[in-house]
C-alpha cells in the first residue's frame, strides 16, 4: 500500500478530522469547567463564602419539619383540607395558562410554518415573538404583573401562558412542518379560506400530537404555578412561603402542603402518560 492509494488518504483524512474533532471538544469542556468554576468562585464570594459553612447544614431544615410534624401526626388530615382549596387555586392557574397558551401557541405555530403561513414574509417575525415569549422566565413577568395589577392568581396565570404560548408554539410548529398538504391544497382549489384550510386540512392531524405536548406543559404549569405562588402570585405556593415564614411551629403545616404537591404532581403526571400511551396505541393500531 502505497500513500497515493485513495483508502489510505480517506483514512488518513478520518484520523485528522477525529483528532482535531477531540481537540476542539477537549477546549471547549476546559473553557466550560474554566467558567464554572469562576462563576461558582464569584458567587460564593458575593454569599460572602457562606457556601462552605452553609453546606454541613443542608439537611437542617427537613429534619426540623420532621421533628415539628412528627408529635402533630394527627393534625395532618384536617391541614389537608385546609389548604386543599389553595390547590385547587394553583391546579385553576395551570389549566387556564395552560389552554390560554395552547391557542395562542398554535395560531403562531400555523403562522410560522412553512407551506402553511398566511403571510409567508411574517415568518421571522412569527418565530423571534415566539423566541422571546419562551425566553423570558415565567417569575420575570409575574413579578412586572404583580407590580402593575397587585398580587392574585391573574398575574400568576398571564405569565405562565405567555411563556407557554413561546415554549408550545416552537413545537407545535416542528409538528405542523410533518403534516400531509394534499388536504390543504384540495381545500385551497374549492376556494376555502386560510381558516378553514388550518382547521380542516392541518388540525385533525396534527391535533393528538398538540394535545400530547399539552398535558405535558400542564404537568408543568403547576410546578410553575406553586413556585410563582412564592412571590405572591397566589395558590398553594403563597400558603407555603407563609408556612414556612413563620419557622418552628409551623412547619408541620409546610409538611402538608408538601404532601398535598407531591402527591397532585404524581397523579397528573401518571394521568398524562397514561392518556398520552393510550393516544399512541390507538394512533398505532390505525
Amino acid at each position: 500500500m502505497t500513500h497515493a492509494d485513495p483508502t489510505f488518504d480517506t483514512r488518513a483524512h478520518y484520523m485528522a478530522l477525529m483528532a482535531r474533532k477531540r481537540l476542539y471538544g477537549g477546549l471547549v469542556l476546559a473553557v466550560f469547567v474554566a467558567l464554572m468554576a469562576s462563576g461558582f468562585m464569584l458567587a460564593d464570594e458575593r454569599n460572602a463564602g457562606g457556601f462552605w459553612r452553609g453546606l454541613p447544614h443542608v439537611f437542617d431544615f427537613p429534619a426540623d419539619v420532621i421533628a415539628d410534624t412528627a408529635p402533630k401526626l394527627d393534625q395532618l388530615p384536617g391541614h389537608l383540607l385546609t389548604y386543599f382549596p389553595a390547590l385547587v387555586e394553583t391546579i385553576n392557574i395551570a389549566a387556564v395558562s395552560t389552554l390560554i397558551g395552547a391557542a395562542l401557541a398554535m395560531v403562531l405555530s400555523l403562522l410560522s410554518t412553512r407551506g402553511l403561513a398566511r403571510w409567508p414574509r411574517l415568518i421571522p417575525l412569527f418565530r423571534r415573538t415566539m423566541d422571546i415569549m419562551r425566553a423570558v422566565p415565567e417569575i420575570v413577568i409575574a413579578l412586572v404583573l404583580i407590580f402593575i395589577l397587585g398580587g392574585g392568581p391573574v398575574p400568576a396565570m398571564i405569565a405562565i401562558a405567555f411563556h407557554t404560548a413561546g415554549a408550545l408554539g416552537k413545537l407545535f410548529s416542528e409538528v405542523n412542518e410533518n403534516a400531509d398538504l394534499k388536504p390543504v391544497e384540495g381545500l385551497q382549489s374549492v376556494g376555502a379560506t386560510w381558516f378553514q384550510r388550518m382547521w380542516l386540512g392541518v388540525v385533525p392531524q396534527v391535533s393528538p400530537n398538540y394535545f400530547s405536548y399539552a398535558l405535558l406543559r400542564f404537568e408543568i404549569n403547576i410546578r410553575a404555578s406553586a413556585i410563582l405562588g412564592f412571590v405572591g402570585a397566589g395558590g398553594i405556593g403563597y400558603e407555603l412561603k407563609n408556612a414556612m415564614s413563620w419557622g418552628q411551629g409551623k412547619f408541620d403545616e409546610a409538611a402538608a402542603i408538601f404532601i398535598l404537591l407531591f402527591a397532585t404532581i404524581v397523579v397528573f403526571d401518571q394521568l398524562s402518560s397514561h392518556i398520552r400511551n393510550a393516544m399512541i396505541a390507538k394512533k398505532g393500531g390505525h
